[in-house]
């Protein structure tokens, strides 16, 4: 295994459960950490330990802090610091590299990007004696960075090139309500603005302004990490080229998470690397296993805002789509409907009807005939629906957890089994150890079940 982040670690998390022998060499010193929750980090709300994955395997060989330096492919070797490796399957979870823009003045001391741990150790010790910052890009992590910074009290302006903030998952009209969002909870956004050099303690823009900050964050995207790949002669794209068994041009070699090409995507999110391991997993251990590809939702974490995106909300003459806006209050939905199945969704702010929406959207099932149910979380012509008072009235079959895929009766069934705190289910389940935006609902179960006889059937 080449790489220990994420997707490596849950690679080799499931070919030990199948009782494949592992090595796994990783870069980074740190065990692996939940790198989805760094800018909830960088705001002060979790510690360095809570990131912190489960611990690896029984039997599994991990070289932490060892990277691999070439492959020898003829051989099947690879190459680290220590010495070759010999390997029968190769892994490649080598992971995504923050994209740097072609300006002066980056990359810097005083220019940072968050893309692991001691990237944000250092923007936090930057941090510390700043009083204002300026974030380069209005996409999602962007957008993450520029909530955590104003959580540790500093001036934050986002400054983005496209016409909106999160172009590529929003509509317009989204977008305006998210950036009013973004203002109402101290973050400035400027957006149609292209950055041409960074002095050190401004940001100038190409119309001749500039925008004031004692540090800069650079969230510009990232691509791929396919420099071990590319050298040994794989093939490669944007990613390291894969076909369903996740398997690269060389027969030996496999590819999964950020660093990896399936039918021309690269995901980059944690939700498909994961589908993509056990996937692997079952394969390397004789299964017939196949990645047929992932339905995505983004969700955005950060204080104050709640998104999920899904899907192509792109104009569409073929397709149905319902809108709702209220930006005093920061909501906006919008519903792309093709046929009788969703085609995207955008849902902003207090929506209670984001976990049906995503269900359907899930699951390729068909919309309700009213569709104001998907806007406003119930049907018309009848009085609403009373909401749930306790985790008693959620399904069994309800999915709590979508990194994971971990229904409620997963949840309670780790209880009964001696579970007795969101730790120990998360151990167990794997829970709130993904974007961490299930917690609340994990501990809610976890509440409900402390106060109910484990042996009652729910």
């Amino acid at each position: 295994m080449a790489g220990y982040g994420m997707a490596g670690a849950r690679v080799v998390s499931e070919l030990r459960a199948r009782g494949a022998d592992v090595t796994a060499f990783g870069a980074e010193t740190h065990r692996p950490y939940n790198r989805v929750m760094l800018s909830t980090l960088l705001a002060g709300k979790v510690r360095e330990d809570d990131l912190t994955l489960a611990a690896p395997p029984p039997g599994a060989d991990l070289r932490l802090g060892v990277p691999v330096t070439a492959l020898d492919l003829a051989r099947r070797v690879v190459v680290t610091p220590e010495g070759e490796q010999a390997y029968d399957a190769l892994v490649l979870a080598t992971g995504a590299t923050a994209v740097l823009p072609p300006m002066d003045g980056v990359p810097a001391a005083t220019a940072h990007v968050l893309r692991t741990l001691d990237d944000c150790r250092g923007i936090l010790a930057a941090a510390g004696g700043a009083r204002s910052a300026v974030v380069l890009g209005g996409g999602l992590l962007g957008l993450e960075a520029a909530r955590g910074l104003a959580g540790c009290g500093l001036a934050v302006t986002v400054v983005h090139a496209g016409g909106h903030v999160m172009d590529r998952q929003l509509d317009p009209d989204g977008g305006h309500v998210l950036a009013r969002t973004l203002r109402d909870l101290g973050v400035c956004v400027r957006v149609g603005a292209r950055a041409t050099a960074w002095t050190g303690d401004r940001l100038l823009l190409a119309d001749g302004t500039a925008v004031p900050g004692d540090l800069l964050v650079v969230a510009c995207g990232a691509r791929p990490d396919t420099a071990l790949a590319r050298a040994a002669g794989l093939a490669v794209h944007r990613g390291v080229l894969v076909d369903d068994g996740l398997r690269t041009s060389d027969p030996h070699v496999y590819a999964v998470g950020d660093c990896a090409e399936h039918d021309g995507t690269v995901h980059g999110l944690v939700a498909p690397a994961w589908e993509q391991a056990a996937a692997l997993a079952d394969r390397l251990t004789g299964g017939t296993a196949r990645y047929r590809g992932s339905r995505l939702v983004t969700r955005l974490k950060a204080g104050g805002i709640d998104l999920a995106a899904m899907g192509s909300v792109a104009p569409d003459p073929d397709a149905e789509v319902v809108t709702f806006a209220d930006p005093a209050r920061g909501t906006y939905v919008r519903l792309v409907i093709r046929g009788d199945r969703l085609a995207g969704a955008v849902l902003l702010g207090d929506n209670p009807s984001v976990g049906a929406v995503t269900q359907l959207y899930d699951r390729d099932a068909p919309v309700p005939a009213d569709r104001r149910s998907l806007l406003f979380g119930r049907a018309f012509g009848a009085e609403p629906a009373a909401p749930a008072a306790s985790p008693a009235f959620m399904p069994d079959h309800a999915v709590v957890c979508r990194c994971n895929s971990v229904p409620k009766a997963a949840i309670t069934a780790c209880w009964r089994s001696g579970a007795r705190s969101v730790a120990d289910v998360a151990a167990a389940t794997r829970a709130t150890t993904g974007c961490g935006g299930c917690a609340d609902a994990v501990t809610g179960i976890v509440d409900w079940l402390s106060t109910v006889e484990p042996e009652v059937t729910v």
